[in-house]
Parts: structure tokens; sequence; C-alpha cells
């Protein structure tokens, strides 16, 4: 089914894995940083550390919230890890620029990275000039997705209204709070399709064709 989307003019978008495509394989790097901090700080074996990890963004949205609420991590020290991190395993998309320069209204980036992880991936894949704002975890005072204190710090800051404004995300359980605001939710990726949740209005494995067969509001 080709998407009616006709009555949006704001178009959110999460970063990693959104982007570009969780086949890359860049956020298993991201990934194995992580769990090696994660021992580092609490002395545990990669396998105990890497449960922990995933404990940590299970309860919290993030890896880092249960760090520093429970380890006294400084964020700063936590991002630093991942500003040298190769970026060879990202390509430019010339279809999905050609689908985001066509999306009439503003956008915006909502992720859970900090700004200079998101600057670094925007350049690198061409997408910094198609970008009103990044709303980074900086930005939403480390309250992540899918806190729903996020979502209304977003739309806040922005003058959202979730009624005209499009989500797009690659992880599921982000969309809930981004439905129940009223946005429209698009789950991106290899297993968006096999999703049956009811707050997922739209589906797709690549973003870029999605874009381009949409029906989008005319510009005025």
């Amino acid at each position: 089914m080709i998407p009616d989307l006709t009555h949006i003019d704001t178009w959110l978008f999460d970063l990693d894995n959104t982007l570009y495509p969780v086949e890359s394989g860049f956020m298993a790097q991201v990934e194995h940083r992580m769990t090696s901090f994660v021992m580092k700080v609490t002395d545990l074996p990669r396998d105990e550390a890497y449960g922990l990890q995933k404990k940590y963004f299970a309860e919290h949205g993030l890896t880092l919230a249960g760090l520093m609420r429970n380890h006294g991590v400084d964020p700063a020290d936590f991002h630093a890890l991942f500003h040298d991190l190769s970026l060879e395993a990202l390509a430019q998309d010339p279809e999905l620029l050609i689908a985001l320069a066509r999306l009439p209204g503003r956008r915006f980036i909502f992720t859970n990275a900090d700004d200079l992880h998101a600057e670094r991936v925007m350049k690198h894949l061409g997408l910094t000039h198609l970008f009103d704002q990044v709303f980074h975890i900086h930005s939403f005072g480390f309250l992540p997705k899918p806190d729903p204190q996020g979502f209304q710090l977003m739309i806040d800051a922005h003058g959202l209204d979730p009624a005209t404004t499009a989500f797009f995300e690659d992880s599921e359980r982000n969309l809930k709070p981004a439905f129940d605001l009223g946005m429209t939710t698009i789950l991106v990726g290899p297993h968006a399709q096999a999703s049956t949740a009811p707050f997922v209005h739209h589906r797709t494995h690549k973003l870029a064709p999605l874009l381009n067969h949409a029906r989008l509001k005319e510009s005025v």
C-alpha cells in the first residue's frame, strides 16, 4: 500500500539504524565498545558485562542511563568512546537523499546519541543540509526514548504538532509514546514487516522506497 502522508508537515527521524541500514554493521562496532566500557566500569567478564548492558538498556531505554544511575559514570566519558569510530561501514544513499529532499515542511533528528556522534554520522552520509536541527540526548536531559518526557521536551522545544508529525524509528518500543501523543509512526528495518504492534501505522524494510512512493502534502 502507498502510505498517505498528506497530513504531515514535520518529519522526525531516529538516526542510527534508521537513516542507514542495520545491515551496515556499524552499530555492532558501537555495541562492542560499549561492552568493553561496561567491563572497565564493573570489572565483569565480557559476557556478564554484555548482559548488564542489555539489562540497563531494557530498564532505562539507554545503557548510559543505567551506568549513570548505578555507577556514577560521566556521560562525556561514555560518549567519547564513539567519537573516533571508523565510518567506513556507512555509505551515502543517493535515493534516500532525494527522498528526504522532497519532504515538505521541517525535518528533525531525534536520537539517543550525543551531538558529536550525530554530527559525524550525518556529515558522512551527506544528510546535514537536509535537517533543520538535531535533538540529541543532551537536548532532553538524558531522558532517552522511549521516555515520554523526552518526547514532550522535543515537542515543546520545536513547537511540534503531533497530529502533523511523522516519526521514523527502527525500535518498535520507541514508537509507542509517539503514537500515544498522536504522531504517525513508521517502523523501519528488516523486521518491520513482521511487527503486529497496534501503535505502528506503517512498516518498511528500507526507508527511501517508502518516502519516494508516499503521498505527500503539496508544497505551497
